[in-house]
């Protein structure tokens, strides 16, 4: 099996390092690359073409979110982790709107990185915590339409309605088997179920789903 290929990019030397050395820990992860400022990230995702980029959001000469844009028209397989210090419902939209499918505050990498990364590797999207908590609010404030039918809440079973829920929480998948008796692989397996019939890819499209079928309600 070959090796998860990963770009790191960060303007502090010793970010870059920390991060190489919690992600290189994990078996058959390897950083490919690290890139200082948006521009340099981009030569080198052309270059080595990474399974996954962990970006820093503030980056110098171009930020983070535009470089990712410009790295996921080159590469649109690869998957991007945005990696920073703020948190705010406008930045969590821009976030998703670049492209992007990963966000991890720094105050959580310790041991949201990892777990970031492998939901990347799966194609899966992943925000922390307490960013799907600010995904959920800014929906809310944007006024998202709640006039749809019950067709398209029907399309899930009663036990995935719960997953929706606990997801569209904030919750890993690690807390819904806790919470539903189930195991990580279950949990898992139903995540990726709910998103096929409801023909997203993001968690931020589930959570919406769940706002306008009115399974979380905030």
């Amino acid at each position: 099996m070959k090796p998860l290929r990963i770009l790191v990019a960060d303007d502090h030397e010793v970010v870059r390092q920390g991060m190489r050395a919690l992600l290189e820990v994990h078996p058959g992860w390897e950083v490919c690359a690290e890139a200082a400022n948006g521009r340099e990230a981009i030569e080198l995702a052309k270059e080595t073409k990474p399974d996954v980029v962990v970006m820093d959001l503030s980056m110098p000469e171009l930020n983070g979110l535009e470089a990712t844009r410009q790295i996921l028209k080159a590469l649109p397989r690869t998957e991007v982790l945005i990696l920073t210090l703020h948190e705010s419902e406008q930045l969590v939209r821009r976030v998703v709107e670049s492209g992007a499918r990963a966000y991890v505050l720094k105050s959580d990498a310790g041991r949201s990185l990892v777990e970031g990364v492998a939901a990347l590797s799966r194609h899966k999207g992943f925000f922390s915590s307490k960013v799907a908590t600010l995904v959920v609010e800014s929906h809310l404030k944007t006024g998202q339409s709640t006039g749809r039918t019950n067709r398209n809440r029907d399309l899930l079973t009663p036990r995935e309605r719960e997953v929706v829920q606990l997801l569209a929480e904030g919750k890993s998948n690690k807390e819904i088997g806790v919470t539903l008796g189930l195991s990580v692989h279950t949990a898992e397996t139903h995540r990726s179920n709910i998103m096929r019939k409801l023909g997203t890819h993001s968690l931020s499209g589930l959570i919406r789903y769940a706002l306008r079928n009115k399974i979380v309600q905030f």
